[in-house]
């Protein structure tokens, strides 16, 4: 599939697929998935004389397997779904297996361009990752979290790197826990990680740790920070330094830290789940000024809009425009847009999209079992039995919306100025 600069932007409707009507071939199919560029929908379906396939556009892959589920489209339009053939596991793509097959095979992951798929896998009880096929040469005894860059040319996970009888609570607590990139464990270990992340160019890994049991930091490629803190979260790279930005809590207030330095002055309830801009010059992350009000802060300044529950949190390529979405315990959920509240409440709302210039953004929401989008404020005049995320062009101008209306699967490019 070509990339977005190359898809089909001319305004208008079509109809990919008329009916999601199983053929007569099939006992039953499973619930429909887009492709991104909505030319294709694909289903899992249970033949009647056995065994499993994908149909794409009504189309049924030639082969077929014992099991099939979890199918999944690549960025470059890739169908994907994971497989069992003879009691083994592995992963189909437009319906060729991969040759190398596994006890055990799942959670799908692309690089951002979809040129290369990864998977986690078991094998012969260790654990491990597959990519394109090729299983890391190293495997451990517990593999978890794992993370493929965005460039996909390196995968990491946090693993287990000793034994630990059970209840050993002293071996437990000299640290039998690292991280493993590309197969390779760091030389160091901890009581506890979590979350490992690539910078931009996939070069570093950085992760929380917990090394006693009251004390946090983050390791970058395997080093701690000096300082411990009484708890963090996720760190993440800065796109244009390399900085690692991580929330940290200190004397019962949470605050960001960049190696190890304080940045934001730890005085929210919460902070989490911070972004970056795309020139590294802009943050923004969720926080709670008070307990049980959250909100958005960018560089540190939070918005004066609040509610019991914040998450969903975007930003601009150029933090231009910064969203996010409210809701009170899962109910009436609004969109934030630069700190003010969009009109109208939903059953459910989506995470914000924004255009990669023209600072437009379009969430996907529903109301009453009906879905739609709201674009820049506005909803869409139309609705639909279900809708996929929205993408908008890469001149901000049009808004890509995959449907289905019914039983009929569509492709719509609205112009975002008059949607």
């Amino acid at each position: 599939m070509h990339p977005p600069t190359l898809w089909n932007w001319e305004p208008g409707q079509r109809v990919i697929l008329s009916s999601l009507k199983s053929p007569e071939a099939c006992a039953w199919v499973e619930e429909p998935y887009a492709s991104p560029d909505g030319e294709s929908l694909a289903m899992l379906a249970s033949l009647a004389e056995g065994g499993f396939t994908a149909l794409v556009n009504g189309e049924q892959w030639e082969n077929t397997f014992d099991k099939a589920w979890f199918p999944r489209f690549s960025p470059d339009g890739r169908l994907t779904a994971i497989v069992q053939q003879d009691g083994m596991w592995t992963l189909a793509v437009d319906g060729e297996a991969w040759e190398e097959s596994f006890d055990f095979l799942w959670g799908t992951q692309f690089s951002a361009e979809g040129d290369v798929i990864a998977a986690c896998i078991q094998s012969g009880g260790e654990y491990g990752l597959c990519l394109d096929g090729t299983p890391w040469e190293t495997l451990f005894e517990n593999a978890n979290q794992p993370v493929l860059s965005t460039d996909g040319l390196a995968s990491a996970a946090v693993v287990q790197v000793a034994s630990l009888k059970p209840a050993d609570l002293d071996d437990f607590a000299k640290g039998v826990f690292s991280v493993a990139v590309d197969g390779q464990a760091w030389d160091t270990s901890f009581m506890n990680v979590w979350t490992p992340t690539f910078d931009a160019q996939a070069k570093r890994v950085a992760a929380q740790v917990r090394t006693t049991l009251y004390d946090y930091s983050i390791a970058v490629d395997g080093k701690k920070w000096a300082g411990d803190y009484s708890c963090v979260w996720e760190p993440r790279f800065n796109p244009a330094s390399g900085t690692v930005v991580a929330p940290v809590r200190v004397a019962g207030a949470w605050g960001l830290a960049q190696d190890d330095q304080i940045i934001w002055e730890p005085r929210f309830i919460q902070c989490w789940q911070q972004v970056f801009s795309q020139d590294g010059k802009n943050i923004a992350a969720i926080v709670a000024p008070q307990y049980g009000q959250f909100t958005v802060a960018v560089n540190g300044k939070p918005w004066s809009v609040t509610m019991p529950v914040v998450t969903d949190l975007a930003i601009g390529r150029q933090g231009e425009t910064v969203a996010a979405l409210g809701n009170n315990d899962n109910r009436d959920w609004r969109v934030m847009v630069e700190g003010k509240l969009w009109d109208g409440t939903w059953d459910m709302a989506w995470q914000p999209v924004i255009s990669p210039v023209g600072g437009h953004v379009a969430v996907k929401v529903e109301k009453a079992g009906r879905q739609t989008l709201v674009i820049d404020g506005r909803v869409y005049p139309r609705e639909f039995t279900k809708v996929w995320e929205p993408t908008f062009s890469p001149d901000g101008t049009k808004l890509l919306i995959r449907a289905l209306d019914k039983d009929a699967f569509l492709r719509i490019v609205a112009e975002v100025g008059r949607a």
